[in-house]
């Protein structure tokens, strides 16, 4: 049975999220603070953790930077009130997968849910044994799942990483939104009102090119989505 992991403080908030997701099928547990979340991520071997951002003691940041620093790489959902897009670039930075912002659809959730699932059963990119892929100063081995800029190690996300790939592969055609959201996270519906693409594209525009705000490389195609320049 797949087990579920969730960190949430809110005792109501938790009960919710536990029953719905029982429903379908999943074994869970709850940890009430950062403090336990970590301890049973680690020692627990959830298949998925459900992290609240806001927790009392060990906030959910501190708990993803501990995780994907130990080497425990279980796919994180992260929920958040806040909206701010700082936030959210914070949380993927520090090793989130996917993020659902309060209040949530039971529907909105366990699409992601299974996204991520199915994601962490495929063995995420299967990139293979594919050759290395070089645009401007970047080199990327999708074997090895590295990227360096002129010669030096970049730190990519896995979905950072993901997501560089969907667009390189496309060799400089245009990449919707929806098609990225099913490719890279998987959503089974991508009517779902989320920023995650722009967000991520965000982030590799900050780590890989000279000037962020006027890319060279990935580009933006208004009204439509995103394509890689060579």
């Amino acid at each position: 049975m797949t087990r579920v992991l969730i960190v949430e403080d809110n005792e109501d908030l938790a009960f919710g999220l536990r029953k719905t997701l029982e429903f379908e099928g999943y074994q869970v547990d709850v940890a009430g603070d950062g403090a336990a979340g970590l301890e049973r991520a680690s020692n627990g071997r959830p298949d998925l953790v459900v992290l609240d951002l806001m927790l009392p003691d060990t906030d959910g940041y501190s708990v993803l930077r501990r995780l994907r620093h130990d080497g425990v790489h279980v796919p994180v959902l992260i929920l958040t009130a806040r909206g701010e897009e700082a936030d959210l670039v914070l949380g993927f930075d520090c090793g989130a997968d996917d993020y659902v912002t309060k209040p949530f659809s039971t529907v909105e959730l366990l699409a992601r849910v299974r996204a991520l699932l199915r994601r962490a059963a495929a063995g995420g990119s299967g990139a293979g044994s594919a050759a290395r892929e070089r645009f401007g100063a970047i080199e990327v081995d999708p074997a090895a799942r590295t990227v360096q800029r002129a010669g030096q190690h970049v730190e990519l996300s896995p979905k950072e990483f993901d997501l560089l790939l969907a667009l390189l592969r496309r060799r400089g055609a245009t990449a919707s939104r929806a098609e990225l959201l099913t490719e890279v996270w998987e959503y089974e519906n991508t009517d779902i009102l989320t920023r995650t693409v722009d967000i991520h594209v965000a982030e590799l525009r900050r780590k890989l090119e000279d000037d962020a705000a006027n890319p060279e490389h990935i580009l933006t195609v208004r009204k439509v989505g995103y394509r890689l320049r060579r």
